[in-house]
């Protein structure tokens, strides 16, 4: 349904005559291509039910010609698609590598959408709308060192510097496959990021640091 309405949207676009550049294509579907939405895995559908909960429950009062079902479902595919652009920018300011170790996502020449997630420095389930869409809220990881970071085993400083949690380098100096994934290498000192790259902002780095991180 989603990929029909947004392609239908397209099409009477282009005839009015809106170009790629005043409306652009961002779900790159115009030419064929399959709907695939980036950055999915960090929602969980209880949570953005409950994020639209004012919303449905204003517009049931108000008697909207609308059926409150299809606007539910119009609101969450405006979410996720919201979490699909977020992803695609910090994937972009990372240049597709993973800021803790570099691993890229292009690999023989082609992006492997599961090899890297972009996912929120805050989450998105604590965010406000403006924080869940600002690319400074997140980090392009491999998957191994994003559910390090979101279960609060590293944290980075203002520096840009990986912090281990207390016990981890300890930790490593007996569990060699936990060395393996967590060391250094193959994690770098500070973040990787490209010269261009917009940095993570303080805030964001301070609330995981104050909220996820295991200090002790």
């Amino acid at each position: 349904m989603m990929q029909d309405v947004y392609l239908r949207i397209l099409r009477a676009a282009r005839r009015q005559g809106i170009d790629r550049e005043e409306l652009p294509d961002f779900l790159d579907l115009e030419n064929g291509g399959a709907l695939w939405l980036v950055g999915q895995e960090e929602l969980v559908e209880s949570e953005i039910e409950k994020s639209l909960e004012a919303i449905l429950e204003k517009r049931a009062r108000e008697q909207d010609d609308v059926p409150l079902e299809l606007t539910q479902r119009l609101l969450t595919a405006t979410v996720r698609v919201g979490q699909h652009r977020f992803a695609q920018g910090v994937l972009a300011n990372h240049e597709h590598r993973c800021v803790f170790c570099g691993l890229s996502g292009i690999i023989a020449g082609e992006r492997r959408p599961r090899v890297l997630t972009a996912s929120h420095i805050k989450p998105w389930r604590d965010s406000t709308g403006k924080e869940r869409l600002d690319n400074r809220n997140g980090f392009t990881a491999c998957p191994t060192h994003d559910v390090a970071f979101d279960t609060g085993l590293i944290t980075v400083d203002s520096d840009l510097s990986v912090k281990y949690s207390p016990g981890i380098e300890n930790d490593m100096t007996i569990e060699a496959p936990l060395r393996a994934a967590l060391g250094k290498p193959p994690m770098a000192e500070r973040l990787i990021l490209p010269d261009a790259a917009a940095r993570p902002d303080i805030v964001y780095l301070d609330w995981h640091k104050t909220r996820i991180f295991v200090a002790a």
